[in-house]
């Protein structure tokens, strides 16, 4: 099945990411990951922008209210869900000043989980990471290149994340007292179709992949097998997350790094598409 989209932001973002929706923010969010900002959609299509370091890696809501950002080697909250309100640092999590937070999100207990990786993409210098009740950060999957996409299924049992560089989704299984266990291959990207990047799970444990360099978006059904494309304008599709008031509108984010902007005019746009099935409310951090 292929699956038209279409845009809802001009090419705002140079480097797109970690799109997340939520009711209590009134609508999208999502990182210019390598300017540093969060932005924001209002219901009349305008864009926000706040400016919160060096690096923006994932937002999400926190269940006590106002949101959590991972910047370069940092979490940061807020208590307030206004995008303006005061941010307080848990903390440097690491020296390394060649190696910066990328990706992540939450299991079902509200664990906030984030991913690492090098500037340059070196391999195995990253880290999966989950965030202590105390905010420190402990390592759970090790010697990953560029730790991206992670979700988990409706019933909570199955944890889907993608290493960007293996060209592969891969599963695990999930939960709450022993984490994160049995990792194996889930689904494999051809290379001429991209790589995984960002990814999202729908009501009927779909699970939709971002194609980086490959100008598309993927769903695998939960046996894995690929039954939906949605084709974009745009090389270098970064992150997906279904939105709207019904949970039916799946959001694309996109990056413009490196992009011949005469070729492909809107990379770094925010693209939807309504693809037929709902997805689940984000999952909030505990932090």
């Amino acid at each position: 099945m292929t699956i038209t989209p279409y845009t809802v932001t001009d090419p705002v973002a140079e480097h797109g990411e970690g799109p997340v929706w939520s009711g209590r923010w009134g609508g999208l969010r999502w990182v210019d990951m390598l300017a540093g900002d969060v932005l924001a959609l209002d219901p009349q299509g305008r864009v926000r922008r706040r400016h919160v370091g060096p690096v923006a890696a994932v937002v999400r809501p926190r269940v006590s209210g106002g949101y959590v950002v991972a910047s370069e080697r940092e979490l940061l909250l807020s208590d307030s869900d206004d995008l303006d309100a005061p941010l307080r640092s848990l903390g440097e999590a690491w020296t390394d000043p060649a190696i910066r937070m990328n990706e992540g999100g939450c299991d079902p207990g509200g664990r906030f989980y984030i991913g690492s990786m090098a500037y340059d993409a070196s391999p195995g210098r990253g880290s999966l990471y989950v965030a202590e009740p105390d905010g420190r950060l402990r390592v759970v999957v090790p010697g990953v290149t560029i730790s991206n996409g992670f979700d988990f299924s409706p019933d909570g049992a199955l944890a889907y994340y993608a290493d960007t560089a293996t060209g592969r989704v891969d599963v695990f299984d999930y939960d709450p007292e022993g984490g994160l266990t049995g990792r194996r291959p889930f689904a494999v990207v051809d290379p001429e179709r991209g790589a995984p990047d960002g990814l999202t799970v729908d009501a009927d444990g779909g699970v939709w992949v971002a194609l980086w360099q490959g100008w598309a978006v993927h769903r695998y059904t939960p046996e894995g097998r690929l039954d939906a494309v949605i084709d974009l304008p745009v090389r270098k599709v970064t992150a997906v997350t279904f939105g709207g008031e019904e949970l039916d509108r799946l959001f694309i984010t996109t990056s413009a790094l490196d992009v011949d902007r005469a070729e492909q005019p809107d990379a770094g746009a925010v693209f939807a598409a309504d693809p037929g099935v709902r997805g689940r409310p984000v999952l909030p951090a505990t932090l």
